[in-house]
């Protein structure tokens, strides 16, 4: 890390991540999850689970528990089907965003709606300290393509910020009891955009995640497809993701953040930052 306007990055690509392959599942593991276990891959900040997920049509996840753990879905393609304890029956298509503060528990059903393959992204997210044992919560939010094109369009934001609307459906971004604010976009070929972190109160480098959504079909192997190029907006190196890649980014107080579709197809990629 040169200049507080650096930002240091770690790739993560996208066939060393933990895969698993159960013909009704097809899931990758940014992070240790069930039967993968990577001990240099655990979490990142208040980042616990990064699953990329394809349910077969007329599968899904059967009613399992969950506790403390802030769990929210972004839906790629496809329909999601969501039902849980708390009365809350959903069907999610293409942008949609569901946010469970699962607290002191919650039971909850994930599955494939209707005759497509359902393909999106699940995240798991550590509480603040002292609001893991809250009340469940559940909150939906929809994002439209040109809601998130050739911008960084925040999806969830901190419960306690004047960003987010406590409404179980509301317009903007899901509210989430974690110091975590995620951000999605698809950025047109030739197009750079551009991100200032928001502001925190703390000293020092920030933590932040990028995930290349993996859009051009599930691919276990060499990753292919959409290329990005990503850096610090005023120095240091660019360097190169594919989809399913992603990385781990140290970042300069003063540091923006640079995205650059340097392929011939759109990208779809999700950004989380951690103050």
């Amino acid at each position: 890390m040169s200049s507080s306007r650096s930002i240091e990055i770690i790739p993560r690509g996208s066939a060393d991540r933990g895969h698993a392959d159960h013909g009704w599942l097809k899931s990758f593991h940014t992070f240790s999850f069930a039967s993968y276990n990577d001990t240099q891959h655990e979490s990142f900040g208040a980042l616990r689970v990064l699953n990329e997920d394809r349910v077969a049509p007329g599968t899904g996840f059967g009613t399992h528990s969950h506790r403390e753990f802030e769990i929210f879905s972004y839906v790629i393609s496809g329909e999601l089907e969501h039902q849980d304890s708390m009365g809350n029956t959903e069907v999610l298509s293409r942008g949609s965003l569901q946010m469970t503060s699962t607290g002191t528990g919650i039971s909850h059903s994930e599955k494939a709606h209707g005759p497509q393959e359902v393909h999106f992204c699940q995240i798991w997210a550590s509480p603040r300290p002292g609001e893991g044992s809250g009340k469940p919560a559940y909150f939906t939010r929809h994002f439209t393509d040109a809601d998130k094109r050739n911008k960084f369009r925040l999806i969830v934001a901190p419960s306690n910020s004047s960003e987010v609307s406590l409404g179980r459906e509301a317009d903007g971004p899901a509210p989430i009891r974690s110091q975590l604010r995620a951000y999605a976009s698809l950025v047109d070929p030739g197009v750079s955009i551009m991100h200032a972190f928001h502001p925190r109160r703390s000293t020092g480098l920030r933590k932040a995640y990028i995930h290349i959504v993996q859009k051009s079909g599930h691919n276990p192997g060499k990753p292919s497809g959409a290329r990005l190029r990503v850096g610090a907006q005023a120095e240091g190196p660019m360097i190169e993701l594919r989809e399913g890649d992603g990385a781990y980014l140290l970042v300069g107080e003063d540091a923006e953040l640079k995205v650059e579709n340097a392929g011939e197809s759109e990208a779809e990629f999700l950004l989380f930052d951690m103050e």
